[in-house]
């Protein structure tokens, strides 16, 4: 790598926390269980792959911000999709140059295996599976289609459809940013910006039948001095809480319904204040978090990351206007 390639690279760890929701729609169908969505079946919580994240931030940043993707889906004149062996050939590349022209693969790595090919990159940003921070409670809508399918033609008539959402599904992601990983991939701050830009405006500009009205609601970075070290756990930090304690978890249908006690998670930063170098963060509006019992709306929450001098920037993302397709 030249001195080009190094310059701005991560060399700090950092954490991330993200939550955003969605409301009757299906965040992320299971193909093997007739795209049903996600259910742990013993705690009744939603869970949203790593891997569904991921492909949420290649297609933005490949759709709204013109970065060329390694791991997306490219199509033969004959409407075959390429194999892997296939684009490897037509790009001619070897592996530092797949490293330098693909964001994805700074991020997020990959293995690659083919003839004459075998190269592996840890990928430096890693997520957990989302889970819903309550109770889901999966619901059948039932409806017709106007037009037959080819093989019931003979009826003359459309037929009868199910399709499986959620009410409501307020999801919490943790993430992790491992510098040793980074010195690997060359993964640069820029490479970060649009990481963020990726997992809040990719969530938000999702519209599909499935996706659409997904919303962001809070995108938390902690970025660390100490090399090597991390909190962990920062999403488990965070409690909902309903305003009608009565009230199920799984008749959840609102963000207005619910705050978010972060008491634990302010408290923890505060222990940890000497290990961090600065907090990055993006909110919405329409949130109310809980912090020592006293309601903190939106932005308002600054003021309580701002612990014993720790720099605290807003992100800006809400304000982004994303590059026309």
């Amino acid at each position: 790598m030249n001195e080009i390639e190094h310059k701005n690279r991560v060399v700090n760890r950092s954490e991330l926390v993200f939550i955003y929701d969605i409301k009757d729609a299906n965040p992320n169908g299971d193909p093997m269980d007739e795209n049903k969505p996600r259910i742990d079946e013993e705690t009744g919580i939603n869970i949203v792959t790593d891997v569904r994240l991921k492909r949420t931030i290649r297609d933005y940043l490949h759709n709204f911000r013109k970065q060329a993707i390694f791991i997306k889906e490219e199509t033969k004149e004959e409407g075959i999709q390429k194999t892997r062996e296939e684009r490897l050939k037509e790009l001619k590349k070897d592996g530092k140059q797949l490293l330098r022209d693909y964001i994805d693969l700074r991020l997020f790595g990959a293995t690659i295996a083919v003839k004459d090919m075998r190269m592996t990159w840890i990928g430096p940003v890693q997520f957990r599976f989302g889970r819903s921070l309550h109770k889901v409670e999966p619901k059948t809508i039932k409806g017709t289609t106007v037009m037959p399918a080819e093989e019931k033609k003979e009826k003359k008539a459309g037929t009868f459809t199910e399709t499986q959402i959620l009410p409501y599904s307020l999801i919490c992601f943790y993430g992790i940013i491992n510098e040793n990983a980074a010195e690997t991939t060359n993964l640069s701050e820029e490479d970060i910006d649009l990481l963020l830009d990726g997992i809040w405006n990719g969530t938000k500009n999702l519209i599909t039948r499935s996706k659409v009205g997904q919303i962001p609601r809070f995108l938390l970075r902690v970025v660390y001095k100490e090399k090597n070290y991390h909190i962990g756990d920062l999403e488990k930090k965070i409690k909902l809480v309903k305003l009608d304690s009565s009230k199920d978890d799984k008749a959840i249908r609102d963000i207005s319904e619910i705050k978010l006690d972060v008491r634990e998670m302010i408290n923890t930063l505060k222990e940890n204040k000497d290990r961090i170098e600065k907090i990055e963060y993006e909110v919405n509006s329409d949130v109310v978090f809980l912090v020592n019992g006293e309601d903190v709306k939106g932005a308002q929450i600054e003021d309580k990351l701002k612990i014993d001098g720790i720099p605290v920037e807003r992100l800006g993302l809400e304000t982004v206007k994303p590059k026309e397709k």
